[in-house]
Formats: C-alpha cells, sequence, structure tokens
C-alpha cells in the first residue's frame, strides 16, 4: 500500500506496534461516540489492527487503511474502500485522537486520501457519511470539497439505538463522462 505525505502527516501501513496507540482512540467514549463500533476492548483493537496488516499486504486490494501519524506517533487512521469498480464508487472514513482534535489534522489526512482515490484509483466519486450532531466531521468534509447530498435517516446502528446520516459526495471532474 503506498504510503501518502502531507505538510505535516504521514499515512502509512499500520503496524502490529501500533495497537496501544490505536487503543488509545478505539477505547475513548468520546472519539466513538459518532461511530458505529467501539469503545473497544483491547481484543477488538489487537482484532482490527491484525487485519488492517493483514490487508495491506493482499496482492489486490479495494480497501487501504493508512495509520495517521504526526512525528512518527499514530494520532488516528484513515480509508478508501472501493464500493463500485464498475461504477468508479469509494466511501472514505477516519478517526482521530482526541488529543489531536481541533489541529486541522483529520482534514489534512482525510484530503490526501481523497486525492488518492481520485488520482490512483481512478474514483469518480467518494462518499462519506456522518452524524448531524458531529458538526467537526462536516467541517472536515466541507473543508476537503464534499458537498451534502442527502439525509439518511435511521442509516445505522449505533449501540443499539437508530441513527441518522449525513451524506457527503466529491466527484471528480476530470473522470466525469470517462469509461472505466
Amino acid at each position: 500500500m503506498p504510503e501518502l505525505s502531507t505538510k505535516r502527516l504521514v499515512l502509512r501501513d499500520f503496524l502490529s506496534s501500533d495497537v496501544d496507540a490505536v487503543h488509545n482512540y478505539a477505547a475513548d467514549p468520546q472519539v466513538c461516540q459518532y461511530m458505529d463500533w467501539g469503545p473497544n476492548t483491547l481484543a477488538q483493537t489487537e482484532a482490527f489492527v491484525r487485519d488492517v496488516v493483514t490487508a495491506s499486504s493482499a496482492p489486490t486490494q479495494d480497501s487501504f487503511t493508512w495509520a495517521v501519524t504526526a512525528d512518527d506517533v499514530v494520532v488516528g487512521a484513515c480509508s478508501v474502500t472501493v464500493t463500485s469498480a464498475v461504477h468508479r464508487r469509494a466511501e472514505m472514513g477516519y478517526v482521530l485522537a482526541r488529543a489531536h482534535w481541533g489541529q486541522g489534522y483529520a482534514s489534512e489526512a482525510a484530503a490526501a486520501v481523497l486525492g488518492f482515490a481520485h488520482r490512483e484509483l481512478s474514483v469518480l466519486r467518494v462518499e462519506a457519511t456522518c452524524r448531524p450532531e458531529n458538526v467537526a466531521s462536516q467541517r472536515v468534509l466541507r473543508k476537503i470539497g464534499m458537498q451534502r447530498e442527502a439525509l439518511l435517516r435511521s442509516h445505522v446502528l449505533i449501540r443499539g439505538q437508530r441513527a441518522d446520516s449525513l451524506l457527503f459526495a466529491s466527484i471528480d471532474p476530470q473522470l466525469a463522462g470517462v469509461s472505466p
């Protein structure tokens, strides 16, 4: 999986040794409050890291999950998954440790992954969802150029409760009208 670099961040493959750093955010109830996973047990975090380490070495990939690092410290994760190769669609997501909120890291990492999806994967449409009450995530998505398209009612199940999502998307105009 290719490494992505920004002005302040390096997005790299996860390593088995990243478990403690990942668990730092994956076990935090505030980090997970809008997610359909977590707060994680240590065993769940170990399984996640094991799965992404294995997936990153697969000969072909339609899903990419990077460790977001600042000064060689894992501060979060960012991913993109091709959901339809024929229609050239993908979905992206991100998570950041609470200690690193408000520093622009989520926008910086998400912009790098969005660019990767459009340029390297030739994905025309990249989608992302967030909860309507997650104003910070909405700001990230708008900042990287994604447009809000819809309210998805009862879209996800979060800790036993149905929750709405907002759908955002980015269309690469250079790929519009181009056959796969």
